[in-house]
């Protein structure tokens, strides 16, 4: 089989647009909007937020999907077991190996990251009917008994994660990638949303949810396939960015 190098990355897309969020998010800090959002999504006559006990939303976008992504990496770990036994998919054991380190990073980093800001979920402020106050991400957090669990969106997490899907598949599989990048930002956007409409995150937790998840699969790509992968990376029809 041919063999060519992996084609360049391009870091003004891969780095510029998610330090590019960064700024904008940390110039969100200034703003009301994430609050402003989550009124929206508030219902004063019910006392509680409009998704707050949906079966959909709760039963189906927040425990089946977490479960399918959890059956995700459990296949990808044993296809990559199995590779270091069988020739056949050996030759992608790089790309396997690639996909679990970043599902496993890009779920794994949200539970410290959220005992370590302790930024309170919307449904659990006084301004929605709970009994915390409220404190940005950059703000000091008021005494409580309770400290809050909500920065970054672990359930959001679970849709971005599938970013480590494209880059998995950004050297052999060209559009397969492309699918898989369309793939991870609705299934991200679609459970961040629902987790919104049921008052446990502000807007701004899922986009940084997606910067981490993105910046952690382009890492694993670049630490794992790209430059190990130099002289081995089969010849790729179409482009990926």
């Amino acid at each position: 089989m041919p063999v060519a190098r992996p084609r360049p990355l391009n870091l003004w897309l891969c780095l510029g647009i998610p330090l590019a969020t960064v700024v904008a998010l940390l110039l969100l800090e200034s703003t009301s909007l994430d609050m402003d959002l989550a009124t929206l999504m508030f219902d004063p006559a019910a006392g509680q937020f409009i998704g707050r006990h949906s079966y959909w939303l709760e039963n189906i976008l927040h425990d089946r999907v977490k479960q399918g992504v959890i059956v995700l990496g459990l296949l990808a770990l044993l296809a990559f077991g199995i590779s270091l036994l069988w020739s056949k998919l050996g030759s992608w054991r790089r790309e396997l190996g690639c996909l679990v380190l970043a599902l496993g990073l890009s779920t794994a980093f949200v539970t410290p990251l959220k005992e370590l800001t302790q930024v309170q979920c919307p449904w659990s402020l006084s301004q929605f009917g709970g009994k915390q106050t409220y404190s940005k991400l950059l703000e000091a957090r008021p005494v409580t008994d309770k400290p809050g669990l909500c920065w970054p969106g672990g359930h959001a997490a679970t849709g971005f994660c599938l970013f480590a899907l494209f880059f998995a598949l950004r050297d052999r599989k060209p559009r397969l990638a492309r699918v898989a990048l369309g793939v991870a930002l609705a299934a991200g956007s679609l459970l961040s949303f629902g987790r919104m409409l049921q008052g446990a995150h502000f807007l701004s937790h899922n986009l940084w949810t997606a910067v981490f998840c993105w910046l952690i699969g382009l890492g694993c790509y670049y630490l794992v396939l790209y430059r190990r992968g130099m002289a081995v990376a089969p010849v790729a029809q179409g482009s990926v960015a």
